[in-house]
């Protein structure tokens, strides 16, 4: 029987500088005049927190991730900095924060009518919540998950392996759910394309996250077999550039909301 298997933080960080970009671009659209309260949701090895102390150095920053690996990458990476375990789709906010910083995330929760409003409801009056999540379920490389997965002998293994991640909503959806909890709301979508080294390299990527539900449950000849298949796919959907490149289109969706209700 295969064991739940943690995040792997140094597979994580193969490809921090592409992950971290995200996170940057986010950051950057945060205007708050020296905040003190600042929490980074899913906070990963610590590569989003160390943004969010470096652009507000003043404020008390603490790092949340379920992820116990991650955790031990965070706090190592940032000694003086907060981190601590935590279950995301149960946690609840014990005071108001400033920032809610929620980087490639909250994908993996469901009920987003209700969860946005609920963080927005754990902002201080002026407090911002913060929000990037891939937006890549119908990507090639997230289809190919999908198709490997309905194919093999693992097909009823891996049945709900799609329903892990939560169906990303419309621009609509979270502007109308955020303006209700009494927040002005930025929306914007950015496409990354990342030039990796063959498909091998989309592979590894993806085996850090988006795999991860279907890797898990099997055990380790499975897998390996999981992925042959999964790469042939990919080398099909991604064609080589003439430098030996593939490029990789990541969308990610992007909300800032800003609380104006006391």
């Amino acid at each position: 029987m295969a064991t739940k298997v943690d995040w792997d933080a140094d597979q994580y960080l193969r490809f921090e500088d592409e992950r971290t970009r995200p996170s940057l671009d986010l950051i950057q659209r945060v205007n708050l005049d020296a905040p003190a309260h600042c929490i980074d949701l899913g906070c990963g090895p610590g590569n989003s927190t160390e943004l969010v102390a470096a652009r507000f150095p003043q404020a008390e920053v603490t790092g949340l991730d379920s992820s116990p690996d991650m955790i031990e990458k965070a706090r190592k990476r940032l000694p003086r900095l907060s981190f601590a375990l935590a279950n995301l789709a149960e946690w609840s906010a014990d005071s108001r924060y400033d920032l809610i910083f929620a980087n490639a995330v909250l994908q993996w929760l469901p009920g987003h009518a209700a969860l946005f409003p609920r963080l927005a409801a754990a902002l201080k009056p002026g407090g911002v919540l913060a929000v990037q999540m891939p937006n890549n379920l119908t990507e090639p490389s997230h289809v190919a998950m999908a198709e490997t997965a309905a194919e093999g002998p693992w097909a009823k293994r891996l049945a709900r392996a799609t329903d892990v991640k939560a169906l990303i909503g419309s621009f609509s959806d979270y502007r109308r759910w955020l303006a209700a909890a009494g927040c002005t709301v930025d929306l914007w979508q950015t496409t990354y394309v990342h030039a990796l080294n063959g498909p091998d390299a989309i592979v590894e990527w993806f085996k850090s996250t988006g795999l991860k539900p279907y890797l898990d449950p099997l055990p380790v000849d499975e897998r390996e077999a999981f992925l042959a298949r999964y790469r042939e796919r990919i080398a099909q959907a991604y064609p080589t550039e003439p430098d030996g490149k593939v490029l990789l289109r990541f969308p990610r969706l992007f909300v800032v909301a800003t609380r104006t209700a006391a």
